[in-house]
């Protein structure tokens, strides 16, 4: 087992709201999430408390209960792009820090606090981040470079400390970072071998798993 304790920068949620207007059509999300600032809150099966999804379609459920991202990029996003990065700026539950995507994997479990999570996929930005950031080019940048951030599932809920970190329990022993998930449903020169290994990880969401195999 891997140690592995990512530092819990921020916790963020958002009902979903009216975030503005797009070719005559009010555009509903809740990627606008802002800091909590209780000390505890409660990490349910399908969303942490506070926090919601417009599209459940597209957003949340069971395998994209929580969403992370490292702070690990935002030097990246504010020096070669001038985006200013910070809690929430990419729509995510957590802000983490100690870990980007090629340090963790599919299957890997973490606890926080009485909350047991598991990761399950890499993260595809849709237009509403975008439309959120006032900046076109971030969502497509997000995709073609794998700085993607990933969802956990819950496989157990409860409560805890927003100041509390994000401890590894279990590293899964495959190898397949989220990185590697990443590039197995978008980049083509990918190992066509590993492409297959991949998708048939168990802990593998099933709408990654379909991604994947649309490009293989």
């Amino acid at each position: 087992m891997g140690a592995l304790s990512l530092r819990v920068l921020s916790v963020n949620v958002s009902k979903p709201k009216i975030i503005g207007e797009r070719s005559g059509e009010e555009i509903l999300s809740a990627i606008h999430k802002l800091p909590v600032a209780a000390r505890t809150i409660e990490v349910g099966s399908i969303n942490i408390a506070g926090d919601a999804q417009a599209n459940m379609e597209k957003h949340g459920g069971p395998d994209k209960a929580v969403y992370a991202y490292p702070l690990e990029h935002w030097s990246w996003w504010e020096k070669e792009h001038r985006f200013a990065a910070g809690p929430g700026a990419f729509g995510e539950n957590l802000t983490l820090e100690g870990a980007d995507e090629t340090a963790v994997h599919i299957g890997d479990r973490f606890s926080w606090g009485e909350a047991e999570l598991e990761i399950s996929q890499p993260r595809v930005p849709c237009h509403k981040l975008q439309f959120f950031s006032g900046r076109d080019e971030v969502a497509p940048l997000m995709t073609m470079t794998g700085r993607s951030g990933w969802y956990f599932r819950v496989l157990k809920t409860g409560i805890a400390s927003v100041n509390e970190p994000v401890v590894r329990t279990f590293q899964a022993n495959d190898g397949a970072t989220v990185r590697d998930a990443h590039r197995a449903a978008f980049d083509r020169r990918f190992d066509d071998h590993r492409r297959a290994e991949i998708t048939d990880l168990a802990a593998l969401s099933g709408a990654w798993r379909k991604r994947i195999l649309a490009l293989a």
